[in-house]
């Protein structure tokens, strides 16, 4: 096929490249004119993939226009953040047929809407599907073993997808469950922020375990009330998702908490990174969308007090801890 991967971070170019490699037509749009410029002269984006050979058939550009004319396959994965903006832009250029892919995990702070909704409603009139699960980009880009979920309700558009991007080290299964896929994706983020901040106090590995299993049953209840299915958290891009940002060490999410555990402030922690951590981000998104859903987030609300309200992180999980005894299953 024809594919455009619109957003050249470290994600967007890890799929083009695994693109390009299944013997797609692949174009890669970039922001920046020195990532397209690396890319197409060095096969390599210096910028976000240091140090990473890209396929050789890749190209990439930073002109919108050039990227998705005639693509039959178009994948979103700018920061959520820019997600509307940058998707309003490519609208006019992608032909109807198109199948839109959506990998860009988050929840949008002004309207509260899921990824997929923001490209639905900025380029109307395709099917969407949103790509989420267990995945560091490094990780994908190295061809180390990897599965994720493609989830549509529109079939074909998902066997599409998983057909496009599947290989002997990149396993893709099928869903329909967008809203817990995108749920899942979007508040594992803020649940690793937690644990990064536990452990950046050295609060040891039980701590850790309780937030991880404490978050996902925050993830579920926020799911289940906006009308997900509850098994979709127990997936891949549930609990799979939540435990990998959570726990390893390439998580931009956790290594943030950490710094803010030993003691930096937020700006500290983010000034000069070009990277971009959508937990912060995400936080915000979350809590505004519990207390609109009615849905108690505890952790989310912890973060969310230490991120912006500056309250010293070890009170946070102090209160955490003295919180109201309950069952678990309440």
């Amino acid at each position: 096929m024809r594919c455009a991967v619109v957003g050249a971070g470290a994600w967007g170019t890890a799929l083009a490249s695994l693109l390009a490699e299944n013997e797609h037509e692949v174009t890669l749009w970039a922001y920046e004119p020195d990532v397209a410029e690396s890319v197409n002269t060095d096969h390599e984006n210096r910028r976000f993939l240091d140090g990473v050979p890209l396929h050789p058939m890749l190209r990439a550009t930073s002109v919108i226009e050039t990227a998705c004319t005639d693509a039959e396959l178009v994948l979103f994965a700018p920061p959520s953040h820019v997600l509307r903006q940058v998707a309003g832009q490519s609208a006019r250029w992608i032909p109807e047929g198109a199948t839109l892919v959506v990998a860009t995990k988050g929840i949008e702070r002004e309207r509260l809407a899921l990824m997929t909704d923001v490209v639905a409603q900025e380029v109307r009139g395709r099917p969407i599907v949103a790509l989420s699960g267990p995945s560091f980009a490094l990780e994908v880009a190295h061809h180390l073993p990897t599965a994720i979920v493609a989830a549509s309700t529109d079939a074909d558009a998902a066997l599409r997808t998983q057909k496009a991007f599947s290989t002997s080290a990149f396993r893709v299964y099928t869903q329909r469950d967008v809203v817990g896929v995108e749920l899942g994706g979007a508040l594992k983020n803020v649940m690793a922020v937690a644990t990064g901040i536990s452990d950046g106090l050295a609060l040891g590995f039980n701590a850790r375990a309780a937030l991880i299993t404490r978050g996902l049953a925050e993830m579920t209840r926020l799911g289940v009330k906006l009308g997900a299915d509850p098994s979709t958290f127990a997936g891949l891009a549930g609990i799979g998702d939540l435990v990998l940002t959570c726990t390893g060490s390439l998580s931009r999410n956790r290594s943030v908490g950490v710094e803010i555990g030993r003691g930096a402030t937020l700006q500290e922690v983010l000034h000069g990174r070009e990277t971009v951590a959508e937990g912060v981000a995400t936080t915000e998104s979350a809590k505004a969308l519990g207390e609109r859903e009615g849905v108690e987030l505890p952790i989310v609300n912890a973060v969310h007090r230490v991120l912006f309200e500056r309250q010293p992180a070890r009170w946070a999980l102090v209160e955490l801890m003295n919180r109201d005894l309950k069952g678990e299953g309440e």
